[in-house]
């Protein structure tokens, strides 16, 4: 047992000295040695000015055998960035350190840039140098987009808000707004964790195909290499419009990305309720509900909503026309780490309509032209007493289970970049099936596309060759 022990104890102190034994401990000055590091460039994502970014990471390696000493590290012009290196954050007390033969060191960079005072995102840029003590400067360049906004943190309820294109906004907490909302094309509003809008009177969003109107999660940077926050949904709460009277809601070209809750349109009217003209809009990747119609009366049209973890739309009374439409229900097959809250609901339909009530008022929810589909096998519910209680219509749509070939792509590659693309694919089932009169008053599609020249397709995107 002895014996065992020894050859066991040699094999272990040989394997030591096998991997240690290629790191030198001194220190040479030879002009020749170099420094390697894991990138040349460090790009940030567009950063807010006067808030923190999250840290990159660089890796600094000494692959030569002698050991180098760096006599000091500086920042170039030291005007938007902060460097961490193997814990240390003042850079001037970073001085006459070593890096092994064979070693290797970590740096952490952050972007803290002050308010630029412009409207648009500013190219910083800045070099990190490393000075030698064998006479050598080597360096990393720096860069990123700084970006002023306008900040938005109200304890009181607002008497009415415009929101306009010159630079973005930052929501934090809950934004109350009592009167009108206007939000002009191109704008941007960024919504901080848990943050969100509660509108009590008319909204007026009208963006445009080139100038779309945007509402996502304020996080600009990436989750891992190659999925943006973007990606990851419930990083706000969501935009919530309430009415107890005949208010007017007209949204164009908004995309609602990514929150907790799309829109939730709710009134206490039981007789005249308010009314939502959506038209090229995008509700998408939410980690509970994307669209929701309580006592609202609306017109949804070129409009994609997709990818929510219980309906992607919720509608109980009122009349609800759906226009080429695109309902599409994939949210909780990609990867469990973009979904921080994970209340995938794998039973709950794309599409659920509730006229059970026999004291609400009725609900009246029709499909034209439109695509109700995922990986369900019931994407859409219709809760009624009787068949004949329920007035709604559908014609010209798409509705059932995914066939794998409805789209050009219906899932998530996070690590080959692939993501979510719901315009159809060359053999969708989708194609040539909607009904050429109701698609009239339509003849493009959320894109642009014509529909002119040939049958219209079901839900947003005509297809395109």
């Amino acid at each position: 047992m002895t014996h065992v022990r020894n050859i066991l104890v040699f094999v272990l102190c040989s394997l030591f000295f096998a991997l240690t034994g290629c790191r030198e401990y001194t220190v040479s000055d030879d002009p020749s040695l170099r420094l390697s590091f894991s990138k040349d460039t460090l790009r940030f994502d567009t950063a807010f000015t006067d808030q923190g970014s999250a840290a990159l990471q660089l890796l600094v390696y000494n692959r030569n055998k002698s050991a180098i000493r760096i006599e000091r590290v500086a920042l170039e012009n030291a005007n938007a960035f902060e460097v961490n290196i193997d814990g240390e954050p003042d850079l001037a007390r970073l001085k006459d350190f070593t890096i092994n033969g064979g070693d290797s060191a970590f740096v952490f960079v952050r972007v803290y840039a002050e308010r630029l005072k412009k409207n648009d995102a500013v190219l910083l840029e800045d070099n990190l140098h490393f000075y030698l003590a064998n006479g050598v400067s080597q360096a990393v360049h720096l860069e990123v987009y700084g970006q002023d906004v306008t900040r938005i943190r109200e304890k009181n309820p607002l008497s009415g808000y415009h929101f306009t294109a010159v630079r973005p906004y930052l929501i934090f907490d809950t934004l109350i707004i009592n009167g009108d909302i206007t939000i002009d094309a191109g704008a941007r509003l960024y919504m901080h964790n848990g943050a969100c809008i509660y509108g009590l009177g008319d909204v007026t969003a009208l963006g445009t195909l080139a100038q779309p109107i945007v509402i996502r999660g304020d996080r600009l940077d990436r989750l891992f290499d190659s999925v943006p926050y973007a990606y990851a949904g419930g990083s706000w709460n969501g935009i919530y419009l309430q009415s107890d009277k005949q208010q007017q809601y007209d949204l164009h070209y908004v995309d609602i990305l990514s929150g907790n809750v799309g829109l939730y349109c709710y009134s206490t009217g039981t007789s005249t309720f308010p009314y939502l003209r959506m038209d090229g809009c995008r509700i998408h990747n939410h980690t509970l509900y994307g669209l929701i119609l309580q006592h609202v009366d609306a017109l949804v049209t070129n409009t994609e909503i997709s990818n929510c973890a219980y309906y992607c739309v919720y509608c109980e009374g009122g009349t609800q026309d759906f226009v080429h439409t695109t309902v599409a229900s994939y949210y909780g097959f990609t990867d469990i780490r973009l979904q921080p809250n994970n209340n995938y609901k794998p039973e709950a339909a794309a599409v659920y309509i509730d006229n059970l009530s026999k004291t609400a008022p009725q609900t009246i929810t029709s499909f034209y032209n439109s695509i109700i589909t995922g990986y369900q096998e019931n994407q859409l519910v219709v809760a009624t007493p009787i068949e004949q209680y329920y007035p709604g219509t559908f014609v010209g749509n798409y509705i059932g289970q995914d066939t794998a070939t409805v789209f050009v792509n219906n899932f998530y590659k996070y690590k080959e970049y692939v993501y979510y693309d719901f315009r159809l694919d060359s053999l969708s089932p989708a194609r040539g099936i909607g009904d050429s009169i109701i698609a009239l008053p339509y003849p493009t599609d959320r894109n642009g596309v014509s529909r002119a020249l040939m049958r219209p397709d079901a839900g947003c995107y005509q297809y395109r060759p």
